[in-house]
């Protein structure tokens, strides 16, 4: 099916059909969504060298990963979201270009896409705390938007984040609750933004309990099964072993199950666990029942999402700035109990 026919059987100019298949604010979310849903009833598949030629944009969207964080072509956590964006590209007629250049390239790729017009919009993955991807970026004028954020950069941009500080905050708030007091920390690389707040989400909750936070039960590195394993593992043969441990991934929370199965000790009895789960379609949080006590936030809907705020960028000439800022939910798994009633 054409754009013509697909326009004579909604009785709507192609024009209008065109604009809101490709997301221009004009169009009104009703006939959007008449147009997306008569598009995916008849497997309409806009013609994406008539869309470059009419339109003068590429009909692409740029992911540039470096070597260093090649890992994350593998990562379950960046497939999802891959999976999610690539789900609203297809609907607006847009192909992604996935890029991975040396380290010390990554800056003359961005440049070089955008000044060549090879992609329409950027989304920036994984950012640090003080990340100059983003300014650079803003210099080059070309519309981008960063999946999480950069706490110590000050130039305006565009971002769409979960409320990591909020979500460990009230994670460690629940296990407080539960009479745990030896609760201990395995996070991902605080170098990065994400980890960084759910260490501060962390720490908060324990302050306001009147509990100092103790450095020698909390571990930062590579969110993966081994770090979770390996970190858990010298927690449980300390002196003075947690109650309940608070990880930031339930990749890393399959680690530390694992290790305390290794020690004879019984998840959700001997030692609880909250993880940070980001719904993972290829490894959810059981089936009938949630297995890990969890803060949720799908990682798939945020791709679908971040792919919806760049698109709106790209198709409003003045390229305004976006921001969208999700909590999680706390659901309740097999992973945690109530904590001795004395514990120091």
């Amino acid at each position: 099916m054409n754009l013509r026919e697909l326009s004579e059987r909604l009785n709507l100019s192609q024009t209008t059909v065109s604009r809101a298949l490709n997301g221009y604010p004009e169009v009104n979310e009703a006939t959007r969504k008449r147009v997306a849903d008569a598009a995916a009833l008849y497997n309409y598949r806009p013609n994406i060298r008539a869309q470059t030629l009419a339109t003068g944009r590429s009909m692409s969207i740029g992911h540039i990963i470096p070597f260093s964080k090649q890992n994350e072509m593998v990562n379950i956590v960046f497939a999802d979201f891959i999976a999610g964006a690539g789900e609203v590209y297809s609907r607006h007629g847009y192909n992604m270009t996935l890029s991975v250049v040396r380290d010390e390239d990554e800056m003359s790729a961005y440049r070089g896409v955008a000044e060549k017009g090879a992609v329409d919009g950027i989304i920036v993955h994984s950012p640090t705390r003080n990340d100059p991807r983003i300014a650079f970026l803003a210099e080059l004028d070309i519309p981008f938007l960063v999946h999480g954020r950069a706490s110590e950069v000050t130039t305006p941009y565009s971002w769409m984040d979960v409320n990591n500080t909020r979500a460990i905050e009230q994670g460690t708030q629940y296990l407080l609750e539960m009479g745990h007091r030896r609760i201990a920390l395995i996070n991902g690389q605080e170098k990065m933004d994400f980890a960084q707040r759910r260490r501060d989400g962390y720490v908060s909750a324990l302050q306001s309990w009147g509990i100092a936070a103790d450095e020698t039960i909390m571990r930062s590195g590579e969110m993966s099964e081994p770090f979770g394993h390996a970190s858990t593992l010298e927690l449980l043969d300390s002196p003075a072993p947690p109650t309940a441990i608070v990880t930031s991934s339930i990749v890393l929370a399959l680690g530390i199950r694992r290790a305390i199965e290794e020690r004879g000790l019984r998840m959700g009895q001997d030692v609880s666990i909250l993880c940070f789960d980001d719904e993972i379609s290829y490894l959810p949080n059981g089936l009938d029942a949630p297995v890990f006590t969890a803060m949720r936030s799908s990682v798939r809907a945020a791709g679908r999402r971040c792919a919806e705020m760049l698109i709106e960028q790209i198709t409003t000439p003045a390229h305004e700035i976006r921001t969208e800022l999700w909590d999680a939910e706390l659901v309740i798994g097999g992973s945690t109990a109530p904590g001795p009633a004395k514990d120091t």
